[in-house]
C-alpha cells in the first residue's frame, strides 16, 4: 500500500524471458525483484501459472516490461545467476587496486553481495575507470540465487581481509 500510495502504478506486460511471449501484466515494475518467486503467479495468466513456478530474472525499465522464467534454477539461466554489471564503484584508498590495474583493469577479488557473512571469489573486469561514472562486470566462480539491482557488492583482496571499496548492482543484467 505505501509504494501504491506514493509510486502509483504503471502497468506493463510481462515476458516470459525464454521465448519472449506475453505471460501476464503487471501493475508497476517498483512491486518485483529480480529473484522473486512470492506472488508473481497472482499477475500471470492463468494457464502460465500451472508451468510454474515463475521467478523474475530481469525488468526493463525502458519499455516497462517484467522478464520471467520457470526455468531459473536450469542452466539457461546460470549466466543470469552468476554474471551481473556493477555501477557507482567507489574505491576507499581512492585508486583502483594494484592487482586489479596490473591486470588490464581486471583481476580476481573476494566480493561480499547483500548482507551476511557468505564472501565469494570472482573476476571483477572495469569496463570505465572514471572518477565520476566507474562501472564493471563481474563473474562469480558459482551462481548466487538471489541477485538484484540496487544491491551493495563489497570487494576485498584476494588474500587479505581488506577491504578495498564497493558497487551496486546495476538494473544492466543480461
Amino acid at each position: 500500500e505505501f509504494l501504491r500510495a506514493y509510486l502509483g502504478e504503471e502497468p506493463g506486460d510481462i515476458l516470459d524471458a525464454s521465448t519472449g511471449e506475453k505471460i501476464g501484466r503487471h501493475k508497476a515494475l517498483w512491486y518485483h525483484t529480480v529473484g522473486q518467486r512470492k506472488g508473481i503467479g497472482k499477475v500471470l495468466h492463468p494457464q502460465e501459472t500451472a508451468k510454474g513456478p515463475w521467478y523474475v530474472v530481469a525488468k526493463d525499465p525502458d519499455r516497462n516490461i517484467l522478464l520471467a522464467s520457470n526455468k531459473y534454477d536450469e542452466d539457461a539461466f546460470s549466466a543470469a545467476r552468476s554474471e551481473f554489471y556493477v555501477e557507482d564503484i567507489r574505491w576507499i584508498a581512492k585508486q583502483v587496486p594494484d592487482e586489479i590495474q596490473q591486470g588490464g583493469n581486471k583481476g580476481r577479488i573476494n566480493m561480499k553481495i547483500r548482507h551476511g557473512p557468505t564472501i565469494v571469489e570472482g573476476l571483477l573486469e572495469l569496463l570505465s575507470t572514471k572518477e565520476d561514472e566507474t562501472s564493471g562486470k563481474i563473474r562469480l566462480d558459482a551462481k548466487d540465487g538471489g541477485l538484484a539491482p540496487g544491491q551493495f557488492v563489497a570487494f576485498y583482496g584476494l588474500h587479505t581481509e581488506e577491504c578495498y571499496g564497493g558497487g551496486i548492482i546495476s538494473e544492466r543484467h543480461w
